[in-house]
């Protein structure tokens, strides 16, 4: 009887582990993911893809931003030349295709690689010069560049408002919202101090450095610079560098044309010429109107030229640039004159 008993508890103790496993044996495993490559990882393309228009996440940190500011930053080495097409009579041409175009750098033709219109996005920064030496006409200065943030504005586009004084101040990060680049631009109060122009367009250049889209400095300013710490040779390598359009909007020569301010408009034209855009020196109330609504004009008719540089020119020195329209030889062409690329910026 007692074997009897000892056989049949060592029965229960076998099959007790078994029943366990069995138990856990009916909670299914985890189906395998039926593709790997749901969620491919992203790889950098040129600046002119437009998958995502939205900001980097990570800004770049400010104690290195000196040291980047003089850098075109293109993983591919992919270089955008926005360009401005009118005919004789200043219309714009819009119906060209890339076979229209010959390219030409260091004087040599140049393949290029792609063509875009100007659905490409625009980032942009609107240097507001509030110095004293601009008191007359600023409220009207103030309503157009409201204006002008009205009509140039894209849900794709984005723009930043800089006060330029003795020292530079962002008034406004980089936003879609017109309304709230017109509540900051509204919010200046009388203008005072002087003028560090120069600074301010190294410092809106590296702001837009990191973001994709064409990069554009709208400045409203009498284009005098009294306290910059950069001169402008300077400030011109970084604007080349930092592969941004100006356009300027010199207000105010027309109450003070002294040799001084002559001289600013000739670094003005030399800023635009440069980075293929446009210097508009209205003389009243209403030519300040039509210079906004001319930029706007520009941008929206723009074609962007792409295209990949030698091994050669990827050294760190300025190269020109030359376009033109081969199929029109009377079309003029507005792009700008160069372009840099540092050998350590390759990928």
């Amino acid at each position: 009887m007692i074997a009897l008993t000892l056989i049949v508890l060592s029965s229960l103790i076998a099959v007790t582990p078994l029943t366990t496993r069995s138990q856990s044996g009916r909670q299914k495993p985890p189906d395998p993911p039926t593709n790997s490559n749901t969620r491919p990882r992203q790889i950098s393309k040129p600046t002119n893809q437009q998958s995502n228009p939205q900001p980097p996440s990570k800004p770049r940190p400010k104690e290195d931003a000196d040291d980047q500011t003089d850098v075109v930053r293109i993983t591919s080495n992919l270089v955008a030349v926005p360009a401005t097409v009118v005919d004789s009579h200043g219309v714009a041409v819009t119906n060209l295709k890339l076979e229209d175009f010959e390219l030409k750098v260091d004087g040599q033709v140049n393949v290029i690689s792609e063509i875009s219109r100007a659905e490409t996005p625009v980032r942009m920064a609107m240097l507001f010069d509030n110095s004293g030496s601009l008191t007359e006409a600023r409220e009207f200065e103030k309503r157009a560049a409201v204006k002008f943030f009205r009509n140039v504005l894209r849900p794709v586009d984005q723009a930043a408002v800089f006060s330029v004084t003795t020292d530079v101040t962002l008034a406004e990060p980089l936003t879609n919202d017109s309304r709230r680049l017109e509540l900051s631009i509204e919010s200046f109060g009388k203008p005072e101090g002087a003028t560090s122009l120069f600074d301010a367009i190294i410092q809106a250049g590296a702001y837009l450095k990191p973001y994709p889209g064409r990069r554009v400095i709208v400045i409203v300013s009498d284009g005098v610079d009294t306290t910059s710490r950069a001169d402008f040779d300077t400030t011109m390598q970084r604007a080349l560098a930092d592969d941004c359009q100006i356009y300027v909007v010199q207000t105010g020569l027309y109450e003070n044309a002294n040799v001084r301010a002559l001289a600013a408009e000739r670094r003005m034209e030399e800023f635009a010429a440069q980075t293929g855009g446009a210097v508009y020196v209205p003389k009243s109330a209403e030519d300040l109107d039509d210079a906004f609504a001319q930029i706007s004009a520009d941008l929206a008719q723009q074609y962007i030229l792409s295209y990949y540089p030698a091994q050669d020119k990827r050294d760190g020195k300025y190269h020109l640039i030359a376009v033109r329209v081969k199929t029109r030889p009377n079309a003029r062409v507005r792009a700008r004159k160069g372009f840099v690329v540092k050998v350590h910026d390759r990928v």
